[in-house]
């Protein structure tokens, strides 16, 4: 029995060594949601976290700032959606593709 748990206990640190690099790995990996066909880009990291906003000229008009603002909310989501995606497809490497209950990347 105390063997038994040893050798989880090896396992769980193992596990949580590998996640520590993933962690590692997902803030340097970068994607990209645009909207308004490419005039607004959004640009965030694997952990979720947005790093850069790129705005066409051409789509500020002082007159419609609310589709500027649509325009953003929707490059955002996209680039969180896409970064949510690439957090799960690099967790699954840690959990061999099981989806574990009350973990974000379970998708």
């Amino acid at each position: 029995m105390l063997k038994d748990m040893g050798g989880m206990m090896k396992q769980i640190q193992k596990m949580q060594i590998q996640m520590e690099e993933i962690q590692k790995e997902l803030e340097n990996k970068k994607v990209e949601g645009t909207s308004g066909g490419g005039m607004v880009n959004v640009i965030a990291n694997g952990k979720q976290e947005i790093l850069e906003i790129k705005i066409d000229p051409e789509v500020v008009n002082p007159n419609e700032v609310e589709m500027l603002q649509d325009l953003i909310v929707a490059a955002a989501n996209q680039a969180r959606q896409k970064a949510l995606e690439l957090m799960a497809e690099d967790m699954s490497r840690l959990t061999g593709g099981m989806k574990l209950p009350g973990f974000p990347f379970g998708m």
